[in-house]
């Protein structure tokens, strides 16, 4: 595979019960009762549409990606809410939505001092923007890939690798409160019982990994996988039944105009 490497719905969907969890606590905490449009950006598969569907069954729901397999199974799971393709830091929606859902999907983009105060403006009156960004660059699980990807024969060509935009609560905070009625801000850690070492690897194979993979070759990939399990192994130690505890602290943001 060449230099970009799409988004797999099956291997990102392989845990999808812990990775809708954030999505239905984040969707729960939205003060709008009642929503005539929202919009999921980043929806991948549709399981956060389909979170977002269940809170609002009245609402016009539009899903948006900017990948074909994602969109494909999001359009299998719901055929009857539309999803359209369209990269996140252009879109706009034709008229203000009540609910702006973005669920695991801005920290891929850069200049969120930009690009969260422009979604909050597409949100209607009364509305609300509602975002959660992983919030685990200090953890294990990314210190190792950083430390793989800085220490192995394809060091020059991931050096470029887009790391993640992540800022503080109270970098957010501020930057939004002035713009909105209201701001509520929190951070969750979540632990996740995964079956073994390898399930950690599987898992951030279809996340925080994907951009570290793109520029290799088959034979590289396996090697750069090996290695990261091992660091995944020293890590975090099993539990006496082999059950891996991952923890990922997750940032939530609700903003309501």
């Amino acid at each position: 595979m060449g230099p970009t490497m799409s988004w797999s719905a099956r291997q990102y969907t392989s845990f999808e019960a812990q990775r809708t969890r954030p999505a239905r606590d984040l969707v729960a905490a939205i003060p709008v009762e009642d929503a005539r449009r929202a919009v999921d950006l980043g929806c991948g598969p549709g399981n956060s549409t389909a979170v977002l569907a269940a809170r609002y069954p009245e609402a016009t729901i539009v899903g948006v990606d900017n990948d074909d397999d994602m969109l494909a199974s999001a359009r299998q799971r719901l055929p009857t809410i539309e999803f359209v393709r369209a990269d996140i830091a252009s879109w706009q929606p034709a008229a203000p939505v009540d609910v702006v859902l973005a669920n695991a999907s801005l920290q891929w983009l850069p200049d969120h001092a930009t690009l969260y105060p422009r979604l909050l403006g597409h949100v209607a009156p009364g509305g609300a923007l509602a975002i959660q960004t992983p919030d685990n660059e200090q953890e294990p699980a990314h210190v190792a890939l950083r430390q793989v990807a800085q220490a192995g024969p394809w060091a020059a060509r991931v050096a470029n690798v887009h790391t993640l935009t992540r800022h503080s609560a109270a970098f957010y905070y501020a930057l939004l409160a002035p713009l909105a009625g209201s701001v509520e801000v929190w951070r969750t850690v979540y632990h996740h019982p995964l079956p073994n070492h390898d399930a950690v690897v599987e898992w951030f194979k279809g996340s925080g990994m994907r951009p570290y993979l793109a520029p290799l070759d088959a034979r590289e990939r396996a090697a750069f996988l090996a290695r990261y399990c091992e660091a995944i192994e020293a890590g975090y130690p099993a539990l006496p039944d082999g059950t891996v505890l991952l923890p990922f602290p997750r940032l939530f943001i609700v903003a309501t105009r």
